[in-house]
């Protein structure tokens, strides 16, 4: 899809719900459409903030994800976003999260990323991989995606148990 465009569907969030239960706000910096917020709202969560460099919807702010600083982020718990997955894009991505923003955060990208070597820089800020399976990317499509997906929980501060439960 245009700009690598695909708004999240349903059937990514009910895997990643028991690790964020005890999480109150989130910022969701890809947000296109709003899809994920509002299946994350529904669960009873509350979107602190959220942006998109091309947002699909009035209430999403314009703005580039690298623009961002920690204080546009502040009073949300983690971030939660379902990002560009082109390499350069997603590398590029976490580093900021993780260092830039200091933000605990739930990616949502291919399975097989943590496979490759290009993983090995990001895997001291991996905290927690949730498999989700193939995604009906394209909602009237018959078919799924090819790839299957995973929710990747990036932290580069400790670990608490406010992300996996007690």
């Amino acid at each position: 899809m245009e700009r690598d465009f695909y708004p999240t569907p349903h059937q990514a969030v009910p895997p990643l719900l028991p690790h964020i239960k005890d999480i109150a706000t989130f910022a969701e910096i890809c947000a296109g459409d709003g899809s994920l917020i509002d299946w994350l709202e529904l669960e009873h969560l509350t979107c602190g903030y959220a942006s998109d460099i091309h947002p699909k919807r009035s209430e999403i702010i314009k703005k580039d994800a690298f623009d961002l600083k920690a204080i546009d982020v502040a009073n949300c718990d983690v971030v939660i976003t379902n990002p560009p997955w082109s390499r350069p894009f997603l590398h590029q991505f976490i580093e900021f999260l993780m260092l830039e923003l200091n933000k605990p955060s739930f990616l949502l990208f291919d399975a097989d990323w943590v496979h490759t070597k290009q993983s090995s820089p990001f895997i001291p800020y991996l905290r927690k991989i949730i498999s989700v399976g193939r995604l009906k990317w394209i909602e009237d499509s018959p078919h799924t995606g090819k790839d299957n997906c995973a929710w990747y929980f990036f932290n580069r501060g400790e670990v608490t148990t406010k992300f996996f439960g007690r």
